[in-house]
């Protein structure tokens, strides 16, 4: 029983069950339970696709077959004895899943606008990406029960959505960021998922922006395995060691981002690849293209207006043109936003202030998202301290 290929079909499984009339909560707890049954016992040696013995040739056509009759269960349970004869009859023979593919369709439901930020994250993972509650609940720290119930209500909210109803691409894109902003925790590498859901749907769609995206993901995380010492410290991205990037997906990243430029639709995804790829292409600190780091920033900050953008350009300034025009970019910025202490604690110190470095260093280290942060903030702040201190 291959797990991955299992986790692919779901989708298109789903988009089947539902074109047979089931509603998608129904769609997809009957795709699950099936899965479930996979897992305790998946065909070796006959299979309901194929007349003969030998292993199951037709993976996608199996796990319609039990998806369907596990929905036909459940039907009859909860229906009517005229509706349970209807599905009775309508009950298809086994065999090929069909041509079918509402893969897209599904990204679009579980991203839809009437669900929160959490909800449609963990409907993705779940109907599209095929993770079970529990791996969901462990990746992001809670309750098994409490990610039950989040997937139900979030199942609710779009049961009365069309499944045939466009979709919105940008809405998508920032479920899997969310997605792959989350990192790794529990059993499953959200980085990871994200990446094979985003290269999912560069397959099914045309569009540069969905291009932009899977190149930023492959930029980042090429960078990964040098953002943590081996004593799990938080590695700035002016001390990793380069050596440790992955080339590969670097040139990867910067052949997809090349292509979805090329279209002269740019978007917001696409910038933040294009900065992304100038810190890739740069051997060493000494050797980033800050100047055009900043441009690009400038167009981020022209098609989003994001003050987390204006937050980072202010740092591209300070190493573009010097630390005072840094902090002057900073200073029109609203003092609470995420690590503005931090990006203003790195300015003064570059501009030869270590005490307000210092302090706003420890005052950073206070608001910090997480606790590599938090403990990478502390330390600098000890720094600067004990340096004054001798």
């Amino acid at each position: 029983m291959n797990e991955s290929l299992l986790r692919e079909l779901v989708p298109a499984v789903i988009g089947v069950l539902v074109r047979r009339g089931a509603d998608f909560a129904a769609a997809e707890d009957a795709v699950q339970d099936a899965l479930v049954e996979a897992v305790r016992g998946w065909p070796e040696e006959s299979s309901p696709s194929s007349s003969s013995g030998g292993p199951i040739r037709d993976p996608k056509g199996w796990l319609v077959t039990v998806a369907w009759r596990k929905f036909l269960d459940a039907a009859r349970a909860d229906t009517s004895r005229r509706r349970r004869e209807e599905l009775a009859r309508a009950e298809p023979v086994p065999g090929p899943g069909g041509a079918v593919d509402d893969t897209l369709q599904l990204y679009f439901l579980c991203a839809h606008p009437s669900l929160t930020p959490a909800s449609a994250v963990a409907l993705t993972l779940r109907a599209v990406g095929g993770l079970t509650t529990r791996q969901i609940a462990r990746a992001y720290l809670v309750p098994e029960a409490t990610m039950a119930q989040r997937i139900s209500r979030a199942k609710r909210t779009v049961s009365g959505v069309r499944f045939d109803q466009p979709g919105d691409v940008a809405t998508v894109l920032r479920v899997l960021y969310l997605v792959f902003n989350e990192g790794y925790s529990g059993d499953v590498d959200l980085a990871a998922e994200a990446i094979r859901l985003t290269r999912r749907l560069a397959a099914k769609t045309d569009h540069e922006e969905v291009a932009g995206l899977l190149a930023l993901m492959l930029l980042h995380h090429a960078r990964r395995p040098a953002r943590t010492g081996p004593d799990g410290r938080l590695v700035p991205l002016a001390e990793q060691d380069r050596s440790l990037w992955n080339t590969h997906l670097i040139t990867e990243g910067v052949a997809v981002l090349q292509a979805a430029l090329a279209r002269d639709r740019l978007g917001e995804f696409q910038a933040q690849a294009a900065i992304a790829a100038l810190h890739g292409d740069a051997r060493s600190v000494e050797e980033t293209d800050w100047v055009q780091i900043v441009e690009w920033y400038d167009e981020l900050v022209r098609l989003t207006d994001s003050p987390v953008a204006r937050l980072n350009r202010a740092v591209a300034v300070g190493e573009a043109d010097g630390p005072r025009a840094g902090l002057a970019a900073l200073a029109g910025l609203d003092p609470s936003l995420p690590r503005h202490a931090a990006v203003e604690a790195y300015l003064h110190e570059r501009d030869g202030d270590p005490v307000t470095a210092a302090r706003l260093y420890a005052l950073a280290a206070r608001s910090a998202p997480n606790i590599p942060e938090r403990d990478h903030l502390t330390r600098q702040a000890a720094r600067l301290n004990a340096w004054l201190r001798g």
